[in-house]
């Protein structure tokens, strides 16, 4: 595995998903960088792109209140333990869980195991909201799969932050796990 710059030469069998990921950097100008590797499923199983990556790698979690009318992407270091209870309180929301794997897929155009900040660009109706820990922010540098977990990307979270997320129409809140 190597990290290499922009986008993959061959595009041949990348979803088309993925290629939309690529499409959207390029159009903002952004740089990154990126790493194909066996599917990556938890976070264990990104322990090896992480040292090749040398950025913050995020957890990424899929939740939602009880009711099911209100949906969350929470970003945070994958070191850290989510509490629900820290998080929902931060929020006004009640008791939060996982989101059902359908929304996920209907929102995001994501599966579980690709879960990103980058699904947010297929959120056309923001119904998705952001959450990210303090401690992301503070980094240079997160990594993210570009909506399909056979690879990761690279790049700075002023990136997501200034032009990203402004451009898919979503802001983040930002907690404290």
């Amino acid at each position: 595995m190597e990290r290499l710059k922009g986008r993959p030469a061959n595009p041949e069998g990348r979803l088309e998903k993925e290629l939309r990921v690529y499409d959207l950097l390029d159009k903002l100008g952004i740089e990154y960088e990126y790493v194909d590797h066996p599917a990556a499923m938890t976070m264990q199983d990104c322990e090896e792109v992480d040292k090749i990556l040398d950025a913050i790698t995020c957890k990424n979690l899929f939740l939602c209140n009880q009711q099911k009318t209100k949906f969350y992407l929470l970003m945070m270091p994958g070191e850290k333990k989510f509490v629900t209870k820290e998080v929902s309180k931060q929020i006004g929301s009640a008791r939060l869980s996982f989101a059902p794997e359908q929304f996920m897929e209907e929102f995001l155009d994501i599966t579980p195991g690709s879960v990103s900040v980058l699904g947010l660009m297929n959120d056309h109706e923001n119904r998705v909201q952001l959450l990210i820990d303090e401690d992301v922010i503070k980094a240079e540098y997160f990594g993210c799969h570009p909506c399909i977990n056979t690879s990761s990307l690279r790049m700075k979270v002023s990136d997501l932050m200034e032009k990203i997320l402004p451009y898919v129409h979503h802001e983040a809140e930002i907690v404290k796990l």
